[in-house]
């Protein structure tokens, strides 16, 4: 009898681990793609790449009253007129014109040297990461059910292989490092 139960056990257990890895194998690449591209946010900025450009102009942008027309004008060369925000002057020499998406340009309005930074989306790794800060409700609801569904993958495992391999042998020894690890970051970190 226990014999049995324990068969079903191991048969039910294959079943859910297959079944539930299939399923969420597309949620677990993009939740691999983006922990990875989060753990070094503070060596790189995952979500966006800076493109910087260095250019001169002889476009007067001292403060008067064709100002926005000649940063368009300033624009047609750089970016695109489209692109414009706001500016303003954060010293005599300077003039800082805000565009879309969180990219700016400087020029020093004496000598007409200016920098534009454009930031661009990082491809798939920003849907990633946005999809990884759980953005609305619903997903929520999905990664609630993908993280119990981890849940349950990480048990079905511990009864799919039986004997030297499995739970009572090498597989038990894993399964114990891969708890004790994550206690010792915790304990000395």
């Amino acid at each position: 009898m226990a014999s049995n139960f324990v068969k079903g056990l191991r048969k039910w257990s294959r079943i859910l681990h297959r079944d539930i890895g299939f399923f969420f194998i597309g949620t677990s690449i993009i939740y691999g793609l983006s922990g990875i591209a989060l753990n070094h946010r503070n060596d790189w900025n995952p979500n966006y790449s800076v493109e910087v450009n260095d250019f001169d102009t002889k476009i007067d942008l001292s403060s008067n009253q064709n100002i926005v027309e000649n940063i368009y004008r300033l624009l047609d060369d750089v970016d695109d007129r489209d692109n414009y925000k706001k500016h303003y002057y954060p010293n005599s020499d300077y003039i800082k014109i805000f565009l879309n998406q969180g990219s700016t340009v400087v020029v020093n309005i004496k000598t007409g040297q200016g920098r534009a930074e454009f930031l661009r989306r990082r491809f798939l790794i920003y849907e990633s990461n946005y999809l990884h800060y759980n953005p609305t409700k619903y997903w929520t609801w999905f990664s609630d059910i993908f993280a119990g569904a981890l849940i349950l993958f990480a048990i079905t495992a511990l009864f799919m292989v039986r004997g030297k391999k499995g739970a009572l042998g090498r597989g038990g020894i894993y399964a114990i490092a891969g708890i004790i690890i994550p206690i010792i970051f915790l304990l000395f970190m």
